[in-house]
């Protein structure tokens, strides 16, 4: 595998994009370029794009007007944008001025459902249920628990009905009442995202403002499966 790096020294990136779920573009300057396999690389200081990972899809962005795929690179930890599939990164170096870009709406789907699915995982933990997994991609999205044995209304159609029920009014009262969402840093490094007093999880996405920019919450009547709750779930972003 050949990878190299361009750079006098790699500087220290900024993660706009944890803070800047609504940030569409910054103007910014390349930190390092590199090659991974003979595919070419360039990193930005203070980069925009949420690479996939946690759960959540990769932003859709642009670096000087090129559409990027971003992605994080093992050896030197940077964020870098790298080109799609048959396509070609400008011709960047180190030092240099650039803009980069998101797809906003892109973006902001993709937070919805990122904070929907702390809801979800937050009403489902108020029943004493354990998360054990999460997906927030667009039609894919779902929180699984580990079924407890005390819920025994999981075991008949009627019950998981009901059972499904409880878990939307708790969760429309969340939203109804509009709880902020807030990130903080811990001694350790990481990054805690708290739905108000409701839930906390570390967590590294993006995320909106309150649970009242959540739109078009749906929770399908959950799933039963070799001891795990699959709990699916829709939302948006409410119009700005």
């Amino acid at each position: 595998m050949v990878h190299s790096i361009e750079a006098s020294r790699v500087g220290a990136q900024v993660s706009a994009y944890l803070d800047g779920t609504y940030l569409e573009h910054v103007d910014t300057r390349v930190i390092a370029v590199g090659e991974r396999d003979g595919t070419p690389w360039a990193a930005v200081e203070h980069c925009l794009f949420h690479p996939q990972g946690g759960g959540q899809p990769a932003d859709r962005g642009w670096l000087e007007g090129t559409e990027i795929i971003p992605v994080r690179d093992r050896d030197s930890g940077l964020i870098v944008a790298t080109a799609p599939e048959g396509g070609a990164l400008p011709s960047l170096t180190v030092g240099q001025d650039v803009r980069a870009r998101i797809d906003l709406p892109t973006r902001t789907l993709h937070a919805a459902l990122h904070t929907a699915g702390h809801l979800v995982e937050a009403v489902g933990r108020m029943r004493g249920w354990e998360m054990v997994a999460s997906n927030h991609f667009p039609g894919q999205a779902r929180i699984e628990f580990q079924a407890p044995p005390a819920e025994t209304r999981l075991g008949d159609p009627e019950g998981r009905q009901e059972v499904t029920a409880e878990l939307r009014a708790a969760a429309a009262a969340a939203i109804d009442a509009d709880l902020p969402i807030l990130a903080r840093r811990l001694d350790d490094g990481r990054r805690m995202v708290h739905l108000d007093d409701l839930h906390a999880a570390p967590c590294g996405g993006t995320h909106v403002r309150s649970l009242g920019d959540l739109a078009e919450v749906v929770l399908p009547t959950l799933k039963v499966k070799k001891g795990r709750i699959r709990v699916s779930y829709t939302a948006t972003h409410r119009s700005q």
